[in-house]
């Protein structure tokens, strides 16, 4: 069997002029990569007038098993392209901390992949070492005012803003930095995030163009003065600086797959500690391109889809006209207790019961969202009729159409009943019906039991000492107008991994909340969240090797 890498490079793929000829991009509007990758102008594209359709694919709480929602993502664009029509897919760009640790890359798998997708994986056009830089500017900026004589009164005890880096690095968590004598800056704790966890990568995902980019970057918090007053990046007079390192990095890079369906690969915050979505500008620029734009939300609905539909759909006025749930056999029994080397056993009981965890993500999106859903059940060679006849029972009496996908296998040829019941859910969609889960002038405290009640199904919500003065603070300084997003565990709809399947009779415990200002949504903490990954015991980076002559080989 071939591995996804030596299925990539054995692609004969379009020239990229070709495959945006095909959304009507003209060439000059192409910066060009080489001859597989261009960013795109998207500014110049007002003259293009199409009114796509969104699909968003999302997924139930992942598992050990893996759910494999981007490759689905990118079979169903080429399974609609298969059945003729114009589609383009808006994804996000891979990150080298997992590529290197252990997640592994996001360019999908099997037959259904972006190309080039060692290029993809591995640097593809810069973005984020120039979103690192940004941020990482932002940071000298900050302890440079410090030095400086500290005209803005900064307390070093309270500087807010980490440097970054797009690798897992644990030791650079917690450190001291500015040692060294007077000349070397004020000796403070410090530390480091990775690239997909900054601040400046929400905002960048988030802007509606580099002016709004601009706009969010000097509304950043980035300290507290000795007497608890903000300080803002604006206030360093940096936006403009650290926007300039942005300029090409906002135009979307166009790529394709391996059957040359256009994609749009673009920025790519956590979906732990933001939204877990491509960029705002790369969607909006699809949308304008396509009929159909297929997205993909982070992690599972309860986390990604939520968090696309209440914060980036609110922000960018656009929402999805159906939604695709990617479920497997092997997940679906996780989800009822079966460990992951006993996942190739058929198990029908265990089965039924990790079924309510479906049950929960397809309930919330139709009742809360009021959204067409379809089940993509991704097949495994371990998977029995019987088990795929149980989901697809399931799902029937749910009245939620269920579509057998082989798009790991087959790519386009095997997600045509996919696309085809999406096309029909998409002609059910009801604009006027689709809803947000709470609204804008609800506060920030009750958004968040909102949440934690309507699509967790938690029993309450447990706010932690401090915290509620906390939001107050935040909703005098105004900010209470802000959208929230939620970082919790992605294992479970509780706040505890090990509770799998469709919990009840829990509660949600928040214990801080922060302002970020740039992207323009209140994260509310629920449980620790890494920002900063560390490598596995065996990281993927030991088997990743590269022949004399260039050759990439152990990319998957």
């Amino acid at each position: 069997m071939l591995s996804d890498i030596e299925i990539a490079q054995g692609c004969r793929m379009r020239h990229i002029r070709d495959v945006a000829a095909e959304l009507s991009i003209p060439e000059d509007l192409l910066d060009y990569y080489g001859r597989y990758k261009a960013k795109v102008d998207y500014k110049s594209l007002k003259t293009i007038g199409k009114k796509g359709r969104l699909v968003l694919v999302t997924a139930i709480n992942p598992t050990p098993a893996g759910e494999g929602k981007t490759t689905v993502s990118i079979g169903l664009a080429d399974a609609l392209r298969r059945k003729g029509r114009d589609v383009c897919l808006a994804l996000r760009e891979p990150s080298l901390g997992p590529v290197f640790g252990l997640k592994g890359g996001a360019a999908g798998g099997g037959y259904a992949q972006l190309v080039p997708m060692e290029d993809i994986n591995l640097h593809f056009t810069g973005d984020f070492h120039a979103i690192g830089a940004a941020n990482n500017l932002i940071a000298a900026l900050v302890d440079n005012s410090i030095q400086q004589g500290n005209v803005l009164g900064i307390d070093p005890r309270r500087v807010l803003w980490k440097r970054c880096l797009d690798m897992n690095d644990r030791q650079l968590r917690f450190m001291i930095s500015g040692l060294g004598g007077k000349s070397n800056g004020v000796p403070r704790e410090d530390g480091f995030e990775i690239t997909t966890a900054s601040q400046v990568m929400a905002a960048f995902c988030l802007a509606l163009d580099l002016a709004d980019l601009k706009k969010r970057l000097a509304g950043l918090i980035v300290a507290r003065t000795y007497d608890d007053g903000i300080v803002t990046l604006g206030d360093l007079k940096g936006e403009g600086a650290a926007c300039a390192l942005l300029k090409d990095a906002v135009k979307p890079n166009l790529v394709q797959t391996l059957e040359g369906t256009p994609a749009l690969v673009h920025g790519g915050p956590f979906a732990n500690i933001a939204h877990g979505c491509n960029s705002v500008i790369a969607t909006r620029t699809a949308l304008k391109l396509a009929d159909i734009v297929v997205t993909e939300a982070g992690f599972g609905a309860d986390l990604g889809a939520e968090k696309f539909i209440d914060i980036k759909c609110r922000l960018a006025s656009m929402m999805p006209s159906a939604v695709v749930l990617v479920a497997s056999v092997r997940a679906l029994k996780s989800h009822g207790g079966v460990a992951k080397e006993d996942l190739v056993i058929e198990n029908r009981n265990a089965l039924k019961k990790g079924l309510a965890n479906l049950e929960r993500h397809m309930l919330n999106i139709r009742d809360v969202w009021h959204l067409p859903v379809v089940v993509a059940l991704n097949r495994f060679s371990s998977d029995t009729e019987e088990e795929l006849d149980d989901v697809r029972t399931f799902c029937g009496k749910t009245g939620v159409d269920v579509a057998l996908c082989e798009v790991w296998e087959k790519g386009g040829a095997g997600g045509l009943d996919l696309a085809g019941k999406v096309l029909d859910a998409m002609e059910k969609c009801d604009p006027n019906a689709r809803a947000f889960t709470y609204p804008d002038d609800m506060s920030i405290a009750d958004k968040i039991r909102t949440v934690a009640r309507r699509i967790y199904h938690a029993d309450g919500v447990v706010f932690s000492p401090g915290v509620l003065s906390k939001i107050r603070k935040a909703e005098t300084e105004g900010y209470g107008g802000y959208p929230v997003c939620m970082a919790k565990t992605q294992y479970s709809f509780s706040d505890d991994p090990k509770k799998i399947g469709a919990p009840d009779g829990f509660k949600i415990t928040i214990r801080d909340v922060k302002v970020n200002a740039g992207a323009g949504f209140i994260i509310a903490y629920a449980g620790d969240i890494m920002t900063m990954p560390g490598l596995p015991k065996v990281p993927a980076a030991m088997g990743i090797d590269i022949s004399d002559d260039g050759v990439i080989s152990g990319l998957f």
